[in-house]
């Protein structure tokens, strides 16, 4: 079929799932959202990986090849995990434009994106290069454009600017995920790891070598209490992001 690549996906055919071209209820009253759902839930209390058509079947208590025809493969599975689980984001296309002035809107937006990637931290592992072109993250897109829409920018220019944004908050939680996983991993709390290793670190490093490393990263280890804080970075950068956008209107 024209549009397969070689492992069997087609990219026309995700589309139409995406979409719910054409889909009927099975006997069995399996449904694509139904399957989807599931996914989700496994992916949500335990990871991307443990998701399998065998886990979701017995989940929804059918046979396994009973979901191969409704979702034929498992890149058509995640695509469709990510429009479900951004379904319902925004209450209605204009919310977060009405939230407040630009600034506020685009505060908001973060902020959404932000819980959903707590909520949903397979997602971060599930983004591909391309754009998931379904129904919600189309919502989701016109929501988070609309704030930016009308205040001196070119549309080129909106999209960049919701792009950085977006970015920022993606590459805060990621490190907020690493930062969680390896104190589960450690079993050690910040405060601990840095009181273990604080003192060899001082007997090692030269002061007037690292005089402003020395002096800066003490400041901002006291400040954390921890090597660093991505929830403090994640704000921090939303602001500084909004002051840049502020000048590039300002400038024209």
């Amino acid at each position: 079929m024209a549009g397969k690549n070689e492992s069997g996906f087609d990219p026309a055919r995700t589309l139409g799932l995406l979409w719910r071209v054409g889909e009927k209820k099975s006997r069995t009253g399996l449904t694509i959202d139904s399957i989807v759902d599931a996914a989700v839930s496994i992916a949500d209390s335990e990871s991307l990986d443990a998701v399998s058509m065998r886990r979701i079947a017995d989940r929804l208590g059918v046979g396994t090849m009973s979901l191969y025809t409704h979702v034929p493969g498992r890149e058509d599975l995640v695509e469709l995990m990510i429009d479900q689980a951004q379904k319902g984001l925004y209450s209605t296309l204009d919310e977060a434009a009405s939230s407040g002035d630009w600034r506020s809107g685009l505060r908001f937006v973060a902020e959404r994106n932000w819980e959903l990637i707590r909520r949903h931290r397979w997602m971060l592992d599930a983004q591909g290069g391309r754009a998931v072109l379904g129904p919600n993250v189309s919502d989701k897109y016109e929501a988070e454009l609309r704030v930016l829409d009308g205040i001196g920018l070119t549309d080129v220019q909106m999209d960049s600017v919701l792009t950085l944004v977006l970015d920022h908050v993606a590459g805060s939680a990621r490190a907020l995920a690493q930062v969680d996983r390896v104190r589960e991993d450690s079993g050690m709390t910040d405060e601990q790891w840095w009181s273990a290793t604080a003192p060899v670190l001082e007997s090692v490093m030269d002061p007037s070598r690292y005089a402003v490393s020395s002096r800066v990263g003490t400041a901002a280890a006291t400040h954390y209490a921890a090597a660093s804080d991505p929830v403090h970075e994640y704000r921090f950068g939303v602001e500084r992001i909004l002051d840049g956008v502020a000048v590039l209107i300002e400038n024209g």
